[in-house]
């Protein structure tokens, strides 16, 4: 599939409109909270419900806290950012298929939709971002923008058609198209978070010399290393949503709202550099500027060195002859 045009001209970025003056939470006008998507939103919120016994004293651990930092790095930078985001959607470098693959199943085991759906909105995203068919523009809604659009059925980004459309490359690979497939991307998120609580199991009984002390290290695992790094990794996805087409300074003009914002740049080690990615969607480095740190490229560069990667694709030489915006305009930034 052809890499959706990049939304770089000299039209003049129209300004966002406030969430509040729309409600933190609105409906586009063609959806209808009929349409609420209630498998995905009981998920969600079971999920939440659960993470919330990280609060309870007895499963604490700090081999759990553990399992939580690295996994954020695990499966939000190695299967969201660079398998979803920079190797699936804008194709920003080449990697071996069993890499590739390996990869994406690393980035399922964060619940945030199959490969081809995930790839197929964010590809739509940026042909149409802030527009009307964009599928989470904050424009609508801040809280839209950030989770709303994943609750409700919209005909125009949630079909066969769409990701046929826009993620038909990923269609035609039989790997891909398996998943999708009476949902088995669901399983293995299921399956791995199965073997968090087993592997915990046996580290705690084998450590504690009981069964208690099994099933307590065995949930405690559960918990933070699946449960509550789940949602930290939901909500550092949807902020680049969300967060960085409302608050922060732009680079480059892009004839939409993109913006790079410090807290969501450091958090998703990179994402956050919005404008830079939507003014040069097919680079594999977001960060353009030297105080713009992008842990996401650096580890696609450290792929390259044991070579697992190949042909990056380095921020485009014509950037420089654009118009910059607000290069050093900070009042918007969080």
């Amino acid at each position: 599939m052809t890499e959706p045009r990049p939304g770089c001209s000299s039209t003049p970025t129209p300004t966002p409109q406030s969430p509040a003056r729309r409600g933190w939470f609105h409906l586009p006008p063609q959806l209808s909270w009929k349409r609420l998507r209630w498998p995905t939103l009981l998920s969600l919120l079971l999920v939440h419900v659960l993470a919330l016994l990280a609060f309870v004293p007895h499963y604490f651990s700090w081999s759990g806290i553990a399992l939580l930092l690295v996994g954020v790095y695990v499966f939000g930078t190695l299967g969201i950012n660079i398998g979803f985001h920079r190797l699936l959607t804008h194709r920003s470098f080449k990697t071996p298929r069993w890499f590739e693959r390996t990869l994406a199943v690393i980035g399922i085991c964060n619940l945030e939709g199959s490969p081809i759906n995930w790839v197929a909105n964010h590809r739509k995203h940026h042909q149409h971002a802030d527009d009307e068919p964009d599928p989470h523009s904050p424009v609508i809604a801040f809280l839209w923008s950030h989770v709303g659009w994943l609750l409700v059925r919209n005909p125009s980004s949630n079909n066969a058609e769409v990701c046929g459309r826009y993620a038909r490359d990923l269609c035609k690979d039989r790997f891909y198209f398996w998943l999708e497939r009476r949902l088995k991307w669901t399983w293995i998120y299921l399956a791995h978070a199965a073997l968090f609580f087993v592997a915990g199991f046996f580290v705690g009984g084998w450590i504690g010399g009981d069964i208690a002390s099994g099933l307590r290290l065995g949930v405690s695992w559960l918990i933070w290393g699946v449960l509550v790094r789940t949602v930290v990794v939901w909500h550092i996805t949807w902020s680049v949503n969300s967060i960085t087409h409302l608050f922060g300074y732009r680079n480059y003009e892009t004839g939409e709202n993109s913006r790079n914002n410090w807290i969501v740049g450091l958090l998703a080690l990179g994402e956050g550099w919005h404008n830079n990615h939507h003014a040069d969607q097919r680079s594999a480095a977001h960060g353009h500027r030297w105080w713009e740190f992008d842990a996401t490229y650096l580890t696609i560069l450290l792929f390259s060195r044991i070579g697992l990667a190949t042909r990056i694709i380095p921020p485009s030489h014509r950037l420089k002859d654009r118009k910059t915006a607000e290069p050093h305009h900070h009042s918007h930034a969080l």
